[in-house]
């Protein structure tokens, strides 16, 4: 039986917002908006918090774990050894890859994704090379647990390491990629960096019903047109990312 798992990495030694995936949103901190959302993915089997083996983490760790989310520890910095043990453990044969400060992920748009997996990809995602097509904050890649394992034994560089994938993206084949709408969609800023980032998120979560598990980003994008207010908060963050 193919596994496919949900691997999302987060840490409290954010540089620039310490601790913001555990910043309440509504009724629930980012993080488990985050990983709630990545269980209504299709076709996945389970979701994982990969997170640091330090101290500072335990608050990370056991929030996932008392909400029933199993969870790997392992190095800060070489976070693709962190990716590579959370796959054995959990068994996975297919990975999606998200990021905890992204409490509006779209599990559709990561289920397009992996879809390109289970089709023949290598690696697949939602982001291209240059530009952006989706809002910020959408992000989603897939990949082969071979795949992982062939970087983690190939790839030797810091940035390499610390951030998966770059290594992937430059040599596994066949690649696929989900399109966006590209046009207002592709200038929002719905992830979570800076203080503004939160402020907005703050605010977005107060308009959208209580349970908003299931809301999908046409929704969102719906919402802050109709609050123009909304986008100003974060708007010269949009322009420089």
């Amino acid at each position: 039986m193919v596994r496919t798992v949900v691997i999302a990495q987060a840490r409290m030694g954010s540089s620039r917002l310490p601790g913001k995936v555990l910043e309440q949103l509504g009724s629930k901190p980012v993080l488990l908006h985050v990983l709630d959302r990545a269980s209504q993915i299709a076709g996945v089997d389970d979701v994982c918090l990969a997170t640091t083996d330090l101290a500072r983490d335990d608050a990370v760790a056991k929030i996932a774990s008392d909400a029933g989310y199993p969870v790997f520890r392992g190095s800060e910095e070489d976070v693709l050894s962190r990716y590579v043990g959370a796959a054995q453990m959990l068994q996975a044969d297919r990975i999606i890859r998200i990021t905890c400060d992204c409490p509006l992920i779209d599990p559709t748009i990561c289920g397009d994704v992996l879809a390109l997996i289970e089709n023949g990809a290598a690696y697949s995602s939602n982001v291209p090379d240059e530009g952006r097509s989706w809002p910020h904050g959408l992000d989603c890649e897939a990949f082969l647990r071979s795949e992982l394992e062939r970087a983690h034994e190939c790839a030797e560089t810091p940035d390499d390491r610390e951030h998966v994938t770059p290594w992937l993206r430059r040599n596994s084949k066949p690649r696929g990629y989900v399109p966006g709408p590209g046009g207002e969609a592709s200038k929002q800023r719905w992830t979570l960096d800076y203080p503004e980032d939160l402020a907005l998120l703050k605010e977005v979560f107060k308009l959208l019903p209580s349970n908003s598990t299931t809301i999908d980003w046409h929704e969102v994008m719906k919402l802050v047109k109709s609050h123009p207010e909304l986008t100003a908060i974060n708007a010269h963050r949009r322009i420089a990312n």
